[in-house]
C-alpha cells in the first residue's frame, strides 16, 4: 500500500463538520496503520484566502483549484446549508467536472451532492444527501436516482453521504474497504462514534412529502394510507377513496406530493415497519403482515433496496426497548 491522497473541496458557507468529520477519520486512521499506508488530506478552494464556514468559523484551503491539478486517490466536496438553493459556483463546478479524471474515487458529503450535480456527475447514479434536501436534489437532477434513506452509498467510483455527521460514516466505510473492519472499528472507538451506522432513522419519513393543504384530497388519501397501512392500496382504490378519477388523482398526487401514490405507499409501509422494529419485539413475519408487505421476504427485499440493511439489521441498530 501507499499513502492515499485525499482532496476535500471547500467553499464559502461550507458546513464545518462536513470537512472536519472525514479529515479526522483519515487522520486518526494514520495512527492504526503502518507508516506510509495511511492518508494525506488537503483542503482545496478557489484560493488560499480564509473563507467563512456556515457556523462562522474561518477555514483556509491548502491548495487553490488552479494548484490542485495533480491526481488524487479520493476527491470529495463538502456540503453547506446554502448549496441546495444557491446558484452554481463556476470555479467549483469547473474543478469538479474533472473529478473522474482527477481521482480514483470521487463524491460528496451532505449537500455537496448539489455541487456534483451542477458538474454533471450525478446523472445515471444512485446517490444520497441530507434527508431534508433529498426531494429537492431529486427534482433538480432528475437523471440521478436519489436514495432517501441511505447514510452513504457507493455507485461505481461515485460515493455520496447523507447529512453532516454522515461524512464520518463515509470516511469509516472507505477505511474499512481499504484496511479492513478492525481498523475502522478502532478509529470509530477513538472518535467515540458508531462504527457501522447504515440505514438512518432520521433520514426518512413519508410525511416529508405531505401537501401543504391538510384538507386536500391528496392529504386525505395519504392519511388513509397511514391509517390503513396494512391493507392493499391501488391507484384506483385511493382515487375512489377521495372521489376522484384515476387519471386526475394520479396527476394531482404527483404534482402536490412530488412522488407517485405507489411510492408514497411503499414509503409509508417502510416507516410503519421501522417504528415497530424500533419499539417492539414482534416477529418479522408479523411486522411484515401488519405493514402490508405480505411476507417477511418481501419486507427484507424492500428494506435492503431502500435502506441498505435488512429488517433484522435495522432492529439490531435502532431498537429502543
Amino acid at each position: 500500500m501507499a499513502v492515499q491522497k485525499v482532496a476535500i473541496a471547500i467553499h464559502e458557507g461550507v458546513q464545518a463538520l462536513d470537512v472536519a468529520g472525514p479529515v479526522d477519520v483519515f487522520a486518526e486512521t494514520n495512527g492504526f496503520v503502518a507508516a506510509g499506508d495511511g492518508y494525506e488530506t488537503v483542503l482545496v478552494g478557489a484560493s488560499r484566502d480564509p473563507l467563512r464556514a456556515s457556523n462562522g468559523m474561518k477555514i483556509s484551503a491548502d491548495l487553490s483549484f488552479d494548484e490542485a491539478r495533480d491526481g488524487f486517490d479520493i476527491l470529495l466536496v463538502a456540503g453547506g446549508p446554502e448549496l441546495p438553493d444557491a446558484e452554481p459556483d463556476p470555479e467549483l463546478t469547473q474543478w469538479l467536472r474533472a473529478a473522474p479524471e482527477r481521482a480514483e474515487l470521487y463524491g460528496s458529503i451532505c449537500t455537496g451532492a448539489f455541487a456534483l450535480g451542477h458538474a454533471g456527475l450525478l446523472d445515471g447514479h444512485k446517490v444520497t444527501t441530507h434527508w431534508q434536501n433529498a426531494q429537492r436534489l431529486a427534482a433538480r437532477f432528475p437523471a440521478a436516482e436519489v436514495m432517501f434513506d441511505r447514510i452513504h452509498i457507493r455507485d461505481g467510483r461515485l460515493m455520496t453521504s447523507a447529512g453532516v455527521t454522515a461524512g464520518i460514516d463515509l470516511g469509516l466505510a472507505l477505511v474499512a474497504e481499504r484496511h479492513g473492519p478492525q481498523v475502522a472499528v478502532a478509529v470509530a472507538k477513538r472518535l467515540v462514534v458508531v462504527a457501522q451506522r447504515q440505514g438512518g432513522q432520521s433520514q426518512f419519513s413519508p410525511y416529508l412529502t405531505a401537501p401543504i393543504d391538510e384538507g386536500s384530497p391528496i392529504a386525505r388519501a395519504q392519511a388513509h394510507v397511514m391509517q390503513h397501512v396494512g391493507e392493499r392500496h391501488t391507484l384506483q382504490s385511493l382515487a375512489e377513496t377521495v372521489g376522484m378519477s384515476v387519471r386526475n388523482f394520479g396527476r394531482a398526487f404527483a404534482q402536490e406530493a412530488g412522488i407517485t401514490p405507489h411510492e408514497f405507499v411503499e414509503r409509508a409501509r417502510i416507516d410503519a415497519a421501522r417504528r415497530l422494529l424500533e419499539g417492539s419485539d414482534r416477529p418479522l413475519k408479523a411486522v411484515a403482515f401488519d405493514c402490508g408487505f405480505g411476507s417477511a421476504d418481501r419486507m427484507r427485499i424492500v428494506f435492503t433496496e431502500r435502506l441498505g440493511v435488512s429488517p433484522a439489521q435495522y432492529r439490531s441498530s435502532f431498537r429502543t426497548l
